[in-house]
């Protein structure tokens, strides 16, 4: 009732500013420039009426109300932290991958230290395994030196068998206790793969403890405050992707079932009638809003109202989005016969 007595008073206004007479053709040029504006502002104002009364809209084009609104996304703590360093405030534009805050934990500072200082005792301890094989194979060398020489002593006679049984066993033991060594080095490099393993992870979790905007936007909310701990999966602040935006609006089925994804549209903001916004139809929802899911009668299914996403041009949103304002209302319009042209009040126009 309030939006009908408001156009009322519009028209009503409109008509009055009609019917006062104008000055005759002997009007001096100079009363004639003061008043072109009046007269350009008035046919501004008839042709916004006309659109909201919709009987400037042709066949094959239907005009709707609708909202701005952009994708949000959220910035949050992936492991538990003290929040410090928070770089932007509400209304800031961030770019993608740019710092914003970041969280500190004294814990994982403290394994990464710890989780370093394994990797250098490994590593010692595969430099030790190194020195035992080179002593080893020295070892192992002269106890085969003496096996071989005892085979030949031991067959001429010169030593007894019980000498050349202790050779024997001297390098069998030569032999073994380089193995020994062998898998002391084995186990020492594995030592130190796991610890590097260890070093990575909890650098990887440092890493994650710097907060990043994930794309480019303007900060809508910011959720904590410096020195506020964090829970892991805590939110930080929200972020509206300003190259995600788009007039969520609601058609009836026989309009939306005729709908083209792709097809142009045109925004008009309640702000800046002036301008047309280019735009296209990026979504039409499967199932009907404000009414049942099932109907049985004509009438009821002429009731059934569709969700459809307007998404403005990307270009336009690189040239304005710091103009971009989520939440403002306005007028969408569609068309339902993609061979229809646009009428002459709906050509894109921008600032």
């Amino acid at each position: 009732m309030h939006t009908r007595f408001v156009v009322s008073a519009m028209l009503v206004s409109v008509f009055v500013a009609g019917s006062v007479p104008l000055p005759s053709a002997s009007t001096p040029s100079s009363v004639a420039a003061l008043l072109a504006p009046a007269a350009q502002a008035k046919s501004r104002v008839r042709n916004l009426l006309d659109r909201l009364l919709g009987e400037s809209m042709p066949e094959g084009i239907v005009k709707t109300n609708g909202r701005i609104e952009a994708t949000q996304v959220d910035v949050a703590a992936k492991y538990p932290g003290r929040l410090t360093d928070i770089t932007v405030e509400e209304g800031s534009e961030v770019k993608a991958g740019q710092v914003v805050g970041r969280i500190s934990s004294p814990e994982y500072e403290a394994q990464l230290r710890a989780a370093q200082s394994n990797v250098e005792r490994a590593k010692q301890s595969l430099a030790e395994a190194e020195s035992e094989i080179t002593q080893r194979n020295a070892v192992l060398a002269a106890a085969k030196s003496d096996f071989e020489r005892g085979q030949e002593l031991v067959g001429k006679q010169i030593i007894t068998q019980q000498t050349f049984d202790q050779r024997r066993r001297n390098y069998e033991g030569a032999e073994a206790n380089v193995k020994g060594a062998i898998a002391k080095r084995e186990q020492a490099d594995a030592a130190i793969k796991s610890a590097q393993a260890e070093v990575e992870r909890i650098e990887s979790i440092l890493h994650d403890l710097v907060l990043v905007s994930p794309r480019t936007g303007r900060v809508q909310y910011l959720l904590a405050r410096n020195g506020e701990v964090i829970a892991a999966g805590g939110k930080v602040m929200t972020i509206l992707d300003l190259q995600d935006v788009y007039m969520t609006v609601f058609l009836p089925a026989a309009v939306a079932g005729r709908l083209e994804i792709g097809s142009e549209a045109r925004i008009i903001l309640d702000p800046v009638p002036e301008y047309v916004v280019p735009a296209s139809v990026s979504f039409v929802a499967a199932d009907a809003q404000f009414t049942p899911k099932t109907v049985e009668t004509q009438e009821e299914r002429e009731k059934l109202m569709f969700r459809v996403k307007l998404q403005l041009d990307a270009d336009v949103l690189k040239q304005y989005s710091r103009r971009v304002k989520t939440g403002v209302r306005g007028l969408g319009v569609v068309r339902t016969k993609t061979a229809t042209a646009w009428p002459s009040d709906l050509q894109v126009k921008l600032p």
